[in-house]
């Protein structure tokens, strides 16, 4: 099962996502991390901490899946 993650802007970066979801606990940090941890975004590795992640794009960190959902108000 996916978490759903629900962006507030058009889009969020990697670094900024690790924050997020508490894998990191600064930006600092993040850039440690993303080195570290085995990220796949859209099922390819990614390590760059600037990765601009959009609606519909999948993450899976250290084996859990996270799916990013539009920004946008749904009406």
């Amino acid at each position: 099962m996916m978490k759903e993650l629900k962006l507030k802007k058009e889009f969020i970066t990697l670094g900024q996502f690790l924050q997020v979801e508490d894998f990191a606990d600064s930006g600092a940090e993040a850039k440690k991390r993303v080195k570290e941890l085995v990220i796949l975004v859209n099922g390819k590795k990614e390590d760059r901490r600037g990765r601009k992640l959009y609606a519909s794009d999948v993450v899976e960190v250290e084996g859990l899946g996270f799916l990013i959902t539009s920004w946008k108000s749904e009406n």
